[in-house]
């Protein structure tokens, strides 16, 4: 294939990576709905119990899920990928794979709350530290944040539901200089709006029930390797560097490489966890992803004509939404993603909660669902959904208040969608 422009070669890995069907097979990826794998031998079993480079049981790999993450890795451009049950299975193995209990790891307060509960809480009580990190600080002030322990620094491409553009240039630089990978949620943003790589981030992890899928169809979720990150020369890693017992006596980066990482997670988490994903979500997965670079386009052409009808709107308090020239972090959102942020606002309605619960009700296009980055336009309200879990301080720290509406734009057309808001506001 001739060298392809960046935004065109994009374009045809969504459509070709992963699977590239040869004389007489299907076109279609196929779906391989089955658990189980054959061999002549039962010495070839054993040598795969040893090391699982086949394919020998689903819930290690599956040929469906094989060829989408695949395609996923070549988007993000990173060397390997791996789906989960869920993007919250995708955060909690992306920590697991570098966190024992003991170790630490910063997060940035603005990230997804059910994440926020997952780092706080549940990992809490493996003995992982969460150290919470206010994004604004100095370089000073969070280089006191990290300890010997600290192992992982994570943050979100475009915050949920905050809408902040996480400066990944800068965190990566901060990460490396204290010899840990910088972890990535870039949900929202997906690969092709912002491939957090090329700025220096180590590993990604997708929440894919949301843009990838687009459908709303099934829930998942994948880890993507970068492959850049030097496990060896950190020497915070032992777990990478030395032999695994489980495994007899197998050193990730000796026999992997630069796949260390996504392989570790593959042979001990997946193996223990089993939050695999199923076969036909991988195939309902890939439809989605093969129409991502043009829903994309279409997404922050109306998330950017609705941000500014809000923005206008006597009723409005305030509109986060880095497209519009007035948010603060419009430089920050050209630097890394120049072609729009998504279709996900979040703005506040003047009254509070209790106006914006009125508005809410009132709409008739969009629906009240929990759910974002849809085809179908939705709204949610953060403090009562999704972030209910947290306290009031956690909540201010996050950048909700009880007025906040997380508002996905969907591909209707926008005059539809501007209507159906009028007319919601009308009656509050």
């Amino acid at each position: 294939m001739k060298e392809l422009r960046k935004d065109a070669k994009i374009e045809t890995q969504c459509l070709h990576a992963g699977y590239t069907p040869k004389n007489g097979e299907p076109r279609a990826l196929p779906i391989v709905q089955s658990t189980t794998y054959c061999f002549d031998s039962t010495e070839h079993i054993a040598q795969l119990f040893d090391m699982p480079t086949e394919f020998m049981y689903s819930r290690f790999a599956n040929p469906t899920c094989d060829a989408v993450e695949k395609k996923i890795a070549a988007l993000e451009g990173g060397v390997g990928a791996m789906l989960t049950s869920s993007g919250q299975a995708a955060s909690l193995c992306s920590i697991l794979n570098v966190c024992s209990a003991g170790d630490s790891f910063i997060a940035f307060s603005t990230i997804y709350g059910g994440t926020v509960n997952l780092f706080s809480v549940t990992l809490k009580k493996f003995g992982i530290e969460c150290i919470w990190a206010d994004a604004d600080a100095s370089d000073e002030e969070l280089q006191k944040l990290f300890k010997d322990n600290t192992k992982a620094v994570f943050g979100e491409t475009l915050a949920n539901p905050a809408l902040t553009v996480f400066d990944i240039e800068r965190f990566a630089k901060l990460a490396h200089k204290n010899n840990v990978p910088l972890i990535i949620d870039n949900t929202f943003a997906t690969p092709i709006l912002c491939r957090p790589f090329e700025f220096g981030a180590d590993i990604v992890v997708h929440s894919t029930t949301k843009y990838m899928d687009g459908h709303a169809l099934q829930g998942g979720g994948v880890i993507v390797d970068s492959g850049n990150f030097d496990w060896t020369a950190s020497g915070k890693f032992p777990d990478f560097t030395e032999p695994d017992e489980s495994y007899h006596g197998v050193v990730y980066t000796r026999e992997f490489g630069n796949m260390a990482y996504i392989i570790k997670a593959r042979m001990q988490l997946m193996r223990d966890l089993g939050c695999y994903a199923a076969a036909n979500s991988a195939f309902l997965l890939n439809i989605g992803l093969e129409t991502l670079p043009v829903r994309m386009k279409q997404y922050c052409i109306n998330g950017l004509a609705a941000a500014k009808f809000l923005e206008a709107h006597e009723k409005v308090q305030s509109v986060s939404y880095p497209g519009l020239e007035s948010n603060r972090h419009h430089g920050l959102m050209q630097k890394y993603l120049p072609d729009g942020c998504s279709g996900v606002i979040t703005f506040s309605i003047k009254g509070g909660r209790d106006a914006a619960v009125r508005f809410m009700d009132s709409l008739e296009l969009a629906s009240n669902v929990v759910h974002v980055a849809d085809i179908r336009t939705c709204v949610l309200h953060p403090a009562s959904a999704t972030h209910r879990q947290l306290t009031d301080e956690q909540l201010v720290a996050a950048g909700i208040d009880g007025g906040m509406i997380r508002l996905s734009v969907g591909l209707e057309n926008i005059d539809d969608i501007l209507a159906d808001l009028a007319q919601a506001f009308d009656k509050v």
